[in-house]
């Protein structure tokens, strides 16, 4: 019998695997968005291993109805990192194994650490002109490397060698790789931001080949100052970009009328949409209400970053997310789908029938709803998306003024 392995790609460029065990050990090249799925016989092992400018990183370690008929997974970065990666049973979000914002982690570890630990790091951890780790070498061949991702990954990920040749190996590393529940297809998600699977991925398509190749963020750069929209939907849509009326210190007077550009983006695709350095106000899902908010400004004042966050406080559409482009890695939001299985109490359908999420801070059409507030806290929260008040969501920032803006 023969189970898949289904390989997503949730960045906004293409990304290479190497894939020991199957697939006649060749590498796989996965279409950004896109789904590459691999047959995997039973008895079989093997690795997925992403590939970052030529070196190994992360990989998802997978033997498929091994002991007792339970497959065994987990995810390692022993020879190394530049992406994040979760591998689980497709359907069982209890078997995930992975860190979903490893690089996130490892970056606010860095930027954290005292002098004396950078010093010993500094020739394994690789980083770009801002100081931005975007790889580290094989942990297995740096003792020092292994101690510094424990203060952040312990516990999440194989980080040391485990139990090998009489060694007792680390406790935690040897319980990653328990079993799992039976005999199932097998699901491995990438991305430079959360590697937590979608909802929708629990039953993917299955694809014997990407697609073909859409343009990378980091080619998409050159249009300068803008936004890098993608469509994960399989249909045409239309986003409206809204810029403020006036702007103050924290208030902002919003446009609801006004739309400039409106754009519209295929199915399963991308587009660049240049905007003026003094665009400062939101993007959403075409004109109506309710609608998920992408808030962002092109260049702040203070340092000429764009800056931008999610909000749900006019609703929600759909999931969102924004993330920089300028290799920082910073990225906030959220891509499962939280509005088809919300209560009826929390939904107001839009003036065209779709289904959405109340406001959670009242308009012209009611008050503050207490469901969709309540509904939202629980499937999101305040750090992730503003759903109540002014604070609490984290910023992105894109020094390059330039934001990968994801619609789901």
């Amino acid at each position: 019998m023969s189970r898949n392995i289904y390989v997503t790609n949730l960045s906004g460029h293409n990304q290479e695997f190497e894939v020991h065990g199957w697939n006649n050990n060749q590498n796989i090249n996965v279409g950004a968005g896109q789904t590459y799925t691999i047959n995997a016989p039973d008895g079989s092992s093997g690795a997925i291993i992403a590939l970052h400018d030529g070196h190994e990183g992360e990989q998802a370690e997978i033997t498929k109805n091994g002991w007792g008929g339970n497959d065994f997974i987990d995810l390692s970065n022993i020879v190394g990192a530049g992406g994040n990666m979760t591998v689980q049973q497709v359907g069982d979000p209890a078997t995930r194994k992975g860190d979903p914002l490893f690089m996130q982690h490892l970056n606010d570890a860095w930027h954290r650490a005292d002098q004396g630990t950078r010093q010993a790091l500094e020739r394994c951890v690789h980083r770009d002109n801002n100081d931005n780790v975007t790889r580290i070498d094989p942990i297995k061949d740096w003792p020092a490397l292994e101690n510094f991702v424990r203060t952040f990954a312990d516990g999440k990920t194989y980080i040391g060698v485990g139990a090998w040749n009489g060694s007792p190996g680390n406790a935690n590393d040897n319980n990653q790789s328990s079993a799992a529940h039976g005999n199932k297809d097998i699901q491995v998600t990438y991305n430079d931001g959360d590697a937590t699977p979608r909802t929708s991925q629990a039953a993917p398509q299955p694809r014997s080949a990407p697609e073909p190749p859409l343009a990378s963020i980091e080619s998409a750069q050159v249009g300068g100052p803008g936004i890098i929209l993608r469509n994960h939907r399989n249909v045409q849509q239309q986003y409206a970009f809204y810029n403020n009326y006036w702007n103050g210190n924290g208030t902002a007077g919003a446009n609801f009328d006004h739309p400039d550009p409106v754009v519209t983006v295929n199915g399963n695709d991308s587009l660049f949409v240049p905007l003026a350095e003094s665009f400062k106000g939101r993007v959403q899902r075409g004109t109506q209400l309710p609608a998920t908010w992408v808030e962002f400004q092109i260049s702040a004042a203070n340092d000429g970053a764009a800056h931008g966050d999610i909000s749900l406080q006019q609703g929600c559409d759909g999931a969102a997310t924004i993330a920089s482009t300028d290799g920082s890695g910073r990225f906030n939001g959220f891509q499962h789908d939280i509005v088809s299985g919300a209560p009826e109490a929390a939904v107001r359908y839009k003036p065209d029938g779709t289904r959405a999420l109340d406001t959670t801070v009242g308009n012209w059409n009611g008050g503050p709803n207490q469901a969709a507030i309540d509904w939202e806290n629980a499937q999101v929260g305040q750090r992730r998306a503003y759903i109540v008040g002014g604070t609490g969501t984290d910023d992105v920032a894109s020094a390059n003024k330039c934001f990968a803006v994801d619609f789901y």
